[in-house]
Parts: C-alpha cells; sequence; structure tokens
C-alpha cells in the first residue's frame, strides 16, 4: 500500500476505532463522581474531599485539563443517596467514589458498568458488593472501613474506660449505616464475656436522638455505641452533648467525635482510604479493571480518648489505656 493511500486508510479507521479504544487517549478529559454521605458544610468531610483531590493531582491528574470532578453530598439522607446516585450514573463518569454502605448501594443499583471506588463500607461481600475480596466479581471495588471484630473492641473499651458499665445500647441508623448483622456477633461475644446487657435502638430523625440516651441514663450503668452511620456522623455535636447532659458513657467509631468532644473512638484513618482510594481510581482512568483491583481491609486503628469528656463523667482513664492511644485531648 503506497504511503499516501495508507494515511487516508489510516484517516477514515481512525473515526471508526472503538470508544473503549479512544477512551484510553491521554488528552480525553476524563470524569470521576464523588458521592459523598455527610454533609457540605461538615469541614471533616470536606478534608476528606481535599486528601482525594490533593492525591489525584500527585498522580497527574489536574482538574480543568484533564480532569473534573462532580461532587454531591447526601448529608445522611437516604432519600438524597437514591436521588444523588441516579444523578451521578447519567452524567456517565469513567469511575465513581461512594462513601459509605448505602451510598455505595444506591450507585451500584443504577449501574452495573461503571467503576465504583468505595470507602468506608463494612461487608461488600454481605453487601452483595462483589463474591470475593481478592478478586473482586463486578465493577466494585475499594476499601472496607471495620472488621466484624473491630465491633467487640468497642464493648471493651467502654468497659474499661467506664468499668461500672452494665448495659449499652446500640444507637444505629439502619437507612445509612452499616447493617447491624455484620458486627452483632462480635459485640454479643464481649458482651458476654463482660456480663453486659446489649440492646438496640434504631433512630431515623434528630429528635429521637435523646430519648435513647435518656434511656441509657435512667439507672446506672447505662452506655451507648454511636454505630457506624452517615447519620450519625450528621448528628454527632447533637450525639455528644445529649451524652454529656444525661452522663452517659460513649464510644464512636470515627475520630471526628473525639475531636467535637466525644469521650472515646476506635476506628481506622479515614483520610488514609481516600489516600488510597485516590490510587485505585487513577489505576482504572488508565485502564485497569475492578476486577483485578482486590478489596483492601484496614490494617491499623487509631483509639482516641478525650480526657476532658471523661472528667466531666466523674470516670478516670487507666494509665494502661492513655498508654495505648495513639492520641489523647486533653
Amino acid at each position: 500500500m503506497r504511503r499516501r493511500e495508507f494515511l487516508t486508510w489510516l484517516g477514515g479507521t481512525a473515526a471508526t476505532w472503538p470508544l473503549a479504544v479512544r477512551a484510553q487517549q491521554p488528552d480525553r478529559m476524563r470524569l470521576v463522581g464523588v458521592l459523598m454521605a455527610y454533609a457540605e458544610n461538615d469541614a471533616a468531610a470536606q478534608s476528606e474531599v481535599a486528601t482525594f483531590r490533593s492525591a489525584l493531582a500527585k498522580l497527574g491528574w489536574t482538574e480543568g485539563s484533564n480532569l473534573r470532578i462532580e461532587l454531591r453530598w447526601c448529608a445522611g439522607d437516604a432519600d438524597k443517596e437514591k436521588t444523588f446516585a441516579k444523578e451521578m450514573v447519567d452524567l456517565r463518569p469513567d469511575v465513581v467514589l461512594s462513601q459509605t454502605t448505602t451510598v455505595t448501594d444506591a450507585v451500584a443499583r443504577e449501574t452495573k458498568t461503571i467503576p465504583i471506588v468505595f470507602v468506608t463500607i463494612g461487608d461488600p461481600v454481605a453487601s452483595g458488593f462483589t463474591t470475593s475480596l481478592a478478586r473482586p466479581s463486578g465493577n466494585i471495588t475499594g476499601f472496607t472501613a471495620f472488621e466484624p471484630t473491630v465491633a467487640g473492641k468497642w464493648v471493651e473499651l467502654l468497659k474499661e474506660i467506664a468499668p461500672r458499665t452494665v448495659r449499652v445500647t446500640l444507637l444505629s441508623n439502619q437507612a445509612t449505616g452499616a447493617p447491624l448483622q455484620f458486627f452483632m456477633p462480635s459485640i454479643q461475644a464481649a458482651a458476654s464475656s463482660l456480663a453486659v446487657q446489649v440492646s438496640t435502638a434504631s433512630v431515623y430523625a434528630k429528635d429521637e436522638i435523646e430519648g435513647v440516651i435518656a434511656t441509657q441514663a435512667r439507672n446506672p450503668g447505662g452506655a451507648l455505641i454511636a454505630m457506624p452511620s452517615a447519620f450519625n456522623v450528621t448528628n454527632r455535636d447533637l450525639i455528644i452533648a445529649l451524652a454529656a447532659r444525661y452522663g452517659v458513657p460513649a464510644i464512636y467509631f470515627n475520630r471526628l467525635f473525639a475531636e467535637s468532644g466525644g469521650l472515646i473512638n476506635y476506628s481506622p484513618d479515614a483520610a488514609e482510604q481516600f489516600r488510597k482510594a485516590s490510587e485505585y481510581v487513577d489505576r482504572i482512568l488508565k485502564g485497569t479493571k475492578p476486577a483485578d483491583l482486590p478489596v483492601q481491609q484496614p490494617t491499623k486503628y487509631e483509639l482516641i480518648i478525650n480526657l476532658k469528656a471523661a472528667k466531666a463523667l466523674g470516670l478516670t482513664v487507666p494509665q494502661s489505656l492513655r498508654a495505648t492511644a495513639d492520641d489523647v485531648i486533653e
């Protein structure tokens, strides 16, 4: 084939290349959807998004040049999660970053083809996102926030910092949180060994929280475990204030609680999950399939104790507990 004929053939053929091939061209603007479970005015959540953006920039993705990010905030509202998930998928992004189990579920119900990278969720297998952690079976992969055994640790730490605890209530919101059954075996085992009674309280509105905490305060030995959910994070200031007002020791699943005045927290580093998620998003944008990116579980949890909160509750934090804490807030 002569050179002129070849160039004519090549020019005509390029226009018919499959979209998947053309999508790999480095100069194409890529679209990443980010669906956050928390509220837009939440400074900590804004910091997590900033961490994600900064990490992507370090990997060569510049917003306005080769990257566009569409961001939505669900503010712990299950209806918003569904609405924004559909809206996000309709934009046909190259990949979606989803925060929490229920947000990921909402996106997963809208698409079986667009890659999804999740952060801060419980059990991706039980939630139906994949059949394997080592080799995801569909279009979804990411980073879990908790292992089932961490819930037993919440009971143990609560008993250690508040030795008079004999009853504990799990404050949960199943519409925006991980399924309770994921945590219950570990909680029940730890509670049984420590002679602690366990009850559950599902709350779906702010004005239901006070009743749960007030009930725990009616008799000595009541305590609280705020279970993982976007609702609880969104309403953390209220939960912390009510626990302090009624004198109820409480343990939390996110360092934001301890930093906001909560007694004690035991959780993985959320910012680290967003940093790692940027690496998965980068690899997917460069052609890697979600099935080739194993689901990763947290390898380190951080213990944070708020001494001011402990003092207000009349608790003396054991030296052994202070020694093992990653952070002690004076």
